[in-house]
């Protein structure tokens, strides 16, 4: 089992700047893949980013790249989604996930764990 908790998420204006973070417990934390999804009200569950086990394979959704860089501190279980120019469609619950695998995957169904979610609130 993986315990996931998600920090970080509050309001923010327009052009502005958050860094969430996703403490992990439980089983082995650097050999899991790790994600991070998020859900707008009346929305599906999207993928916005994905990282490996070794943090080298990194991928990003079209809309976040160049804005959003996910990191992780395998020392300190942790992985970091470090939101930049944020817009008000990046309203949403951010949810942090964690894959039994070395890659990280775009796909939510292919994560076996998740934590609770933050609220992340872009104020136009």
């Amino acid at each position: 089992q993986v315990q996931l908790v998600e920090s970080g998420g509050g309001l923010v204006q327009a052009g502005g700047s958050l860094r969430l973070s996703c403490a992990a417990s439980g089983r082995t934390f650097s050999r899991n893949a790790m994600g991070w999804f998020r859900q707008a009200p009346g929305k599906e569950r999207e993928f916005v980013a994905a990282i490996s086990w070794s943090g080298t394979l990194i991928y990003y959704a079209d809309s976040v790249k160049g804005r959003f860089t996910i990191s992780r501190d395998n020392a300190k279980n942790t992985v970091y989604l470090q939101m930049n120019s944020l817009r008000f469609e990046d309203t949403a619950v951010y949810y942090c996930a964690a894959r039994s695998s070395l890659v990280g995957s775009r796909t939510a169904s292919e994560y076996d764990y998740w934590g609770q979610g933050t609220q992340v609130t872009v104020s136009s």
